[in-house]
């Protein structure tokens, strides 16, 4: 394994700005750098470089991360080549603390070598059974899709895969899902006789496979079960291929099986991917959303497609954003992407996703075809029912024009519709010390005021950019209740035991909580926190001031317990009897100097 300490210091050596100039051409407008997002189509230049963060962001596909970040995200590096690649740049050599893998026998492969390792024997044995090529020229498929997307196939032998491995009893064989084992012990192939569709992750890896079953029978379509490296969730099938094409044209296409991916991909529509036989997931529409500028869901147009489509548009709510789009395509109930294709050929399917139904539209038309709009009670239902979906919607210009046509299709106003909905007309706001709330920048020069952080949020957002803060904060006074709330406190705990990056801005904060549960919240403070928001004179101020808020949290917390204890107890002991009496007298005379938790 390598030392985080030499990765702390390798991110603080690397000047983020000369690593990522390599590639694109940046140019400088105040403190950042910009160019147009190596990861999207784009024509305007979103894509941010800051040299004091040592982090880019893109405010168009929201890539964003650390230089190791950039490189696995660029070039398709797993986290170590990246490592090395960048340290090599650096002219250092990368050490190993001991701690690694010593043996790289059989017994210590990577669960993706040995998935390679079988999608290679499928394709294989492809080329060796006439019977699956028949059945893919029958689906219109070339050998040079087929190459492409490295489909092969599970031969009928129970042990077909004992040729590839030596050892068949392995036991990585099996936690890599190739294999099954009943209850007496014996082992066999777990896809046999079926069209192989490897899946692969942004690296290029094999990670899983899809397997069609040639003939009639049940069922139809079978994956392989989640792994340490699987998690269907998360993943889906033809990102990789789709990668350049979603890159040049800005869309992403989104259909739900293999055959339909390479079918659309056979008649020059490279930009799809699919879904692993699951419903559409919030991490789905997050990757998704990261691609392309516009996103079709494309369904069946039965009921079932709808009822897809409509899982899909709840799983978006919450990622939406006001520079993307995210449609619907229902297609003739007689057809699937593959047979629509195929039957009216490429231009009719661009045309027909040109045309699909907006995500806005789509949602007040199934909720208003559920109720009769003629009558206030069918009014009123059709405002109670978009309400759990309106307000979750992420977008604030989407979600504002969501909320005007939900009051226009209920007679009433806006104002009242959301006085109706609890939504609170958002106004300036300002700190005890008379700062402005930072507002939240949604995409380059466009911004929206946020809703007033509350101390955690605001004291992480500043550690973030002055770690060395970090040790003046006890952890006793934070609670455990919010993402936010457990980073900080993460933070906290890495300052005890020295491990705390100092340098290396929130690049190295990055990398230091990778694969842990606070990577995303600091990553996405990150993206939402200027390094111009708490300047340098007034950092003191601020900190001190947000610290006394938490204290202030934390007393009103405790005083509202010993409250609750004596409404229901009728009685205090001593103790709680004279803590009671000291918060009391502070809530009716509180101090006028702070009185921060600190050490």
């Amino acid at each position: 394994m390598i030392p985080q300490s030499f990765i702390q210091d390798l991110i603080a050596r690397t000047d983020i700005v000369e690593l990522i100039g390599q590639y694109v051409t940046l140019k400088k407008s105040g403190a950042n750098y910009f160019a147009c997002c190596p990861f999207h189509g784009e024509k305007s230049a979103s894509f941010s470089v800051s040299p004091t963060k040592q982090f880019y962001h893109c405010f168009g596909c929201g890539a964003h991360g650390s230089a190791i970040g950039f490189l696995m995200e660029y070039s398709g590096l797993g986290y170590v080549d990246a490592i090395k690649a960048l340290a090599s740049q650096a002219g250092i050599e990368v050490p190993d603390d001991g701690q690694g893998r010593r043996d790289r026998g059989p017994q210590t492969q990577p669960l993706t070598d040995l998935l390679g390792q079988a999608a290679g024997f499928y394709r294989q044995q492809l080329r060796q059974h006439p019977r699956a090529i028949d059945y893919l020229k029958g689906r219109g498929l070339s050998g040079q899709i087929a190459q492409r997307y490295g489909i092969g196939f599970a031969p009928e032998a129970w042990q077909g895969l004992a040729a590839v491995f030596s050892d068949y009893q392995d036991k990585r064989l099996l936690e890599a899902g190739l294999v099954i084992e009943n209850d007496q012990g014996r082992r066999y192939d777990r896809f046999r006789d079926r069209i192989m569709f490897p899946i692969h992750d942004q690296r290029g890896n094999v990670i899983a496979f899809g397997g069609r079953i040639l003939d009639k029978g049940e069922p139809k379509y079978m994956n392989s079960p989640e792994t340490p490296v699987f998690e269907k969730g998360r993943e889906l099938y033809g990102q990789l291929q789709a990668r350049d094409a979603v890159r040049k044209d800005g869309g992403a296409i989104v259909v739900e099986g293999y055959m339909d991916v390479v079918a659309l991909a056979q008649h020059g529509i490279e930009n799809a991917m699919a879904t692993l036989g699951t419903s559409t997931t919030p991490a789905h529409v997050q990757r998704l959303m990261r691609l392309a500028e516009r996103v079709v869901f494309c369904f069946d147009g039965d009921a079932a497609g709808r009822r897809a489509a409509w899982r899909a548009l709840e799983a978006s709510l919450e990622h939406l954003a006001d520079d993307k789009t995210i449609a619907f395509l229902f297609l003739p109930a007689e057809h699937d992407p593959d047979s629509f294709v195929r039957s009216e050929g490429a231009d009719a399917f661009r045309r027909a996703a040109e045309q699909a139904m907006p995500l806005a539209r789509f949602l007040e038309t199934e909720l208003a075809a559920q109720v009769d709009l003629e009558s206030a009670e069918g009014r009123a239902a059709f405002a109670h029912s978009a309400r759990p979906l309106a307000t979750r919607i992420a977008a604030p210009i989407l979600r504002l024009q969501v909320l005007k046509s939900i009051a226009e299709r209920a007679g009433l106003s806006l104002q009242e519709l959301e006085q109706s909905y609890g939504i609170a007309r958002s106004r300036p706001s300002t700190t005890r010390s008379g700062h402005r709330v930072p507002e939240v920048r949604t995409s380059r020069g466009s911004r929206h005021r946020s809703a007033p952080p509350g101390p955690v949020a605001t004291l992480l957002r500043i550690v973030l950019l002055h770690p060395h803060l970090v040790g003046r904060i006890r952890s006793d006074g934070i609670p455990h209740d919010c993402p936010e709330s457990r980073a900080l406190l993460a933070l906290i705990d890495a300052d005890g035991l020295g491990e705390l990056p100092m340098r290396g801005g929130i690049g190295a904060l990055i990398e230091r909580f990778r694969g842990t549960e606070h990577e995303t919240v600091i990553e996405t403070l990150a993206t939402a926190t200027d390094e111009n928001l708490f300047d340098t004179a007034s950092i003191e101020t601020l900190f001190a001031d947000t610290l006394h808020k938490l204290h202030d949290r934390v007393l009103e917390e405790e005083f509202a317990r010993l409250q609750q204890k004596l409404a229901s107890d009728g009685r205090l002991s001593a103790e709680e009897l004279q803590r009671y009496g000291e918060l009391l007298r502070e809530r009716r005379h509180p101090s006028s100097e702070p009185k921060p938790p600190e050490s």
